[in-house]
């Protein structure tokens, strides 16, 4: 796996990441759709790592690096 993802993408990946989590942990009791929150980890870690699998199969690449 290289690295597809630039800064600014992975930045902003990871942000979005860190709030549905914390949505999920912290969100209002009474809303029984709160677990939705937990799909933030897939941005999150994806952010991580650097790479993103959607972008391999649409030939996108925002990194400068490569």
């Amino acid at each position: 796996m290289t690295v597809n993802m630039g800064t600014l993408d992975r930045a902003i990946r990871f942000l979005i990441g860190i709030a549905l989590i914390g949505f999920a942990l912290f969100g209002p009791a009474d809303i029984s759709w709160k677990w939705i929150g937990w799909f933030g980890v897939i941005p999150a870690v994806v952010a991580l790592v650097g790479w993103c699998p959607a972008y391999t199969l649409f030939g996108i690449k925002t990194c400068r690096a490569n």
